[in-house]
């Protein structure tokens, strides 16, 4: 990957992207997330060559730019948060993309994200309660923004919402579903036996490696 357009199409190619040439100087060419409109690939030209700059996490950053001389510390930017990559063709078109997808997941992340990728994580058949979530989402004390997320949950078929319940493994009301008994209906489709609108956690209850009820 040497070129701007190669970068560009890259970025643009995760979801709920644009571009946007936020300086009126066509050199500056963003990606942004739609939404929240943060910017994750930054590109310009300099010194003849094109140039990224990607967020990176600290676990990674010091790792890029000791394997490859062509991935420095930020241009203009946080030198602890960005990286800058030159497209010399000294980087495998694999890194330079595995650098821009990091920062576009750096930059969507979300609490309720992270919320809704730990509910996928349950499995049918077993449930979890609204703290193992929190907990598997980062932040155990965020039990309450557990229930909101999933009320509005975007996608009932993909994230599996109806198998999280509270700490003493009863449902959620029926409001939640869009009817009575949906919650123990979809549960029950999946082996779980739900009784008087409480389910057993010592028997269903998803094992986690720090288990929290």
């Amino acid at each position: 990957m040497k070129t701007r357009e190669e970068a560009l199409s890259y970025g643009l190619s995760l979801p709920n992207t644009y571009q946007e040439a936020p300086f009126h100087d066509p050199n500056w060419q963003l990606v942004r997330v739609t939404g929240s409109r943060k910017a994750f690939l930054w590109t310009y030209e300099r010194d003849g060559l094109i140039h990224l700059n990607v967020k990176v996490s600290p676990g990674w950053r010091d790792f890029f730019r000791s394997v490859y001389p062509s991935v420095l510390p930020g241009w203009h930017q946080n030198k602890d948060h960005w990286n800058t990559i030159i497209l010399d063709g000294t980087i495998p078109d694999e890194d330079i993309c595995r650098m821009i997808a990091e920062s576009y997941d750096i930059v969507t992340d979300s609490p309720t994200k992270r919320i809704y990728e730990a509910v996928k994580k349950i499995p049918a058949g077993r449930v979890a309660t609204y703290g193992q979530v929190a907990r598997l989402a980062g932040n155990p004390r965020m039990s309450r923004a557990v229930g909101n997320a999933l009320h509005k949950n975007p996608e009932p078929g993909v994230i599996p919402c109806h198998r999280v319940v509270d700490s003493q493994g009863r449902l959620a009301g029926a409001f939640a579903f869009g009817g009575k008994n949906v919650q123990a209906e979809l549960l029950a489709a999946e082996g779980v036996t739900v009784v008087d609108g409480r389910v057993d956690l010592t028997k269903y209850r998803m094992e986690t490696e720090q288990e929290e009820t």
